[in-house]
């Protein structure tokens, strides 16, 4: 059991951390245009020698933040409820803090894809008609990284509840 939270808990942290700096650098996307190379976050765009703040609400970049934002909170809040779990913390007794810490690794798994869903959906149909040559950066493919984490995060702490609540009987064979 321990190890299962172990590893989940692993997960987790390296995907708070992407999660963090995915959402805050400006490197989702990279193009050239007018001969310059330029590249784009969520939060500013940036052509050679100056950044500058998105001005215009755009809904998806708007719907791409928040899921973004909504995911750091859920991996986070599921950290936090996981270490409780990991160190037996007796408060909250009420709810099994191994169940809940994966279910919120799960809804962070689903914020995180919506959020690289709307992104992709968009940018594809946007920019690829646009711009010729643009492709993903780093800070887009970290957000991907943190899909298959934060579920990876999620599937361990389920394991540990079951192993938690089911424990096999060593007599039974």
């Amino acid at each position: 059991m321990y190890s299962f939270m172990g590893g989940g808990l692993f997960c987790a942290g390296v995907s708070n951390i992407l999660l963090v700096v995915s959402t805050a650098t400006d490197y989702w996307m990279q193009y050239r245009h007018s001969n310059n190379n330029m590249h784009q976050g969520l939060w500013r765009y940036c052509v050679p020698g100056k950044c500058m703040t998105h001005t215009d609400s755009i809904a998806y970049w708007d719907a791409t933040r928040a899921f973004m934002i909504l995911s750091i909170l859920a991996c986070f809040f599921g950290i936090v409820i996981g270490v409780m779990a990991f160190i037996h913390y007796s408060s909250f007794d009420g709810f099994d803090k191994t169940f809940a810490s994966g279910i919120l690794f799960f809804i962070s798994c689903f914020f995180v894809l919506l959020a690289m869903a709307v992104y992709t959906g968009v940018t594809v149909n946007y920019y690829g008609k646009r711009y010729g040559n643009w492709r993903f950066s780093w800070s887009y493919i970290m957000g991907w990284v943190s899909v298959v984490l934060t579920f990876f995060s999620g599937i361990f702490y389920m394991c540990a509840y079951r192993m938690h609540e089911c424990p096999r009987n060593s007599g039974s064979r």
